[in-house]
């Protein structure tokens, strides 16, 4: 599967943007998940959906800020991001993967396929 994000963009603090990740197969066989990588940092888990939606696990940074939702009709699954701070600033990457592991669903090795990323930059 082939994964395509788009949305990032340059947002003051306080704002919000919607990333979408668009897949060339079918979405429903996949896990989805989020993570983000700052310069000079290692890349972090930022959320995930389980197959049906069912189950979404955040980032305890995030939590009460960004949603993960999909759209297995559209083969997309988005990030909403509400109330950024500068310290969301990161290229964001949309990543699948073929099991649900709550014990390492956190860790980018549980994801076979990467998008491109979409960079975010939240102003202060």
């Amino acid at each position: 599967v082939q994964l395509q994000a788009y949305g990032g963009g340059l947002v003051q603090a306080g704002g919000s943007l919607r990333l979408s990740c668009a897949a060339s197969g079918h979405t429903f066989s996949y896990v989805m998940g989020w993570f983000r990588q700052a310069p000079g940092k290692e890349r972090e888990f930022v959320a995930a959906i389980s197959r049906r939606g069912g189950s979404t696990p955040y980032a305890d940074s995030v939590k009460g800020r960004l949603s993960i939702s999909r759209d297995n009709a559209k083969n997309t699954v988005y990030l909403q991001m509400n109330s950024l701070k500068p310290e969301d600033t990161a290229v964001y990457y949309c990543t699948a993967g073929q099991m649900w592991d709550t014990r390492v669903l956190r860790t980018p090795s549980a994801y076979e396929y990467w998008g491109q990323g979409t960079q975010v930059t939240v102003s202060s």
